[in-house]
């Protein structure tokens, strides 16, 4: 059985580079286990081609949080998959988020960046991409009420913008300003963030994104493991 990471993809190849290195972190932690990256959009291989090759397969969404893409665009090309290839098996996983281990992984390359959360003086902007979808959103908002003096923002859907998040946590006292990514990988919209934050604090700290943090890959082999043992999973077979 092979274990299928699907991202969202990019034009930027920044983010395929990021995905392919949590590949990497994934096979060394689960040494023999079969590790293969597809991505929905934007990107090579695509999802349809990585499983035209395989025979039963696992698939985990590198999403951190449910809403379209999970929903409707990965469960549509895993059919499309199955009815090209009738003998094809595929389990597909719950999307990583929300999960305590990304949290720590968030955490992690804050501290990476040289912030400390004990900071009395520093502001954090929890910054993700935004979503229609409340639950997504409302994840966002939640790491941000258990970090003190943080706030959520997000660069497309979603509310508040950088700029009001921004100005809430000048308003409570911040007088330098960070920036915990809740991005998996580099790319658009995590440039629109560190520019809008960057024309409002020049000096303000970029976190990483999450990418091939050690958390997020101990978080893609438990969504792995529980698919494959067929719990809470939507099955194709």
């Amino acid at each position: 059985m092979s274990l299928v990471l699907v991202a969202h993809g990019s034009r930027d190849p920044r983010s395929a580079a990021t995905i392919a290195a949590l590949a990497d972190v994934v096979r060394a932690a689960r040494p023999g286990l079969d590790v293969r990256v597809a991505f929905l959009d934007l990107s090579a291989p695509r999802v349809g081609d990585v499983l035209a090759g395989l025979s039963r397969a696992v698939i985990v969404p590198l999403l951190l949080g449910r809403a379209f893409h999970a929903d409707v665009d990965l469960p549509n090309l895993v059919h499309e998959a199955v009815a090209r290839n009738p003998r094809l098996s595929v389990a597909v996983s719950s999307v990583l988020g929300p999960d305590p281990l990304l949290r720590r992984a968030a955490v992690r390359r804050l501290r990476e960046s040289g912030v400390s959360l004990d900071d009395p003086s520093l502001g954090i902007v929890v910054a993700a991409a935004g979503s229609s979808r409340r639950s997504s959103t409302d994840a966002v908002h939640a790491l941000a009420r258990s970090w003190p003096r943080a706030r959520a923002a997000f660069a497309s859907a979603g509310s508040p913008t950088v700029d009001d998040a921004v100005a809430a946590l000048r308003s409570a006292g911040a007088r330098r300003l960070a920036v915990a990514s809740w991005f998996l990988a580099p790319g658009r919209l995590p440039d629109r963030i560190e520019a809008a934050i960057h024309a409002i604090d020049p000096s303000a700290i970029i976190a990483e994104p999450l990418g091939p943090a050690p958390e997020v890959a101990e978080l893609v082999l438990r969504r792995h493991d529980e698919a494959a043992t067929e719990e809470a999973t939507a099955r194709y077979a």
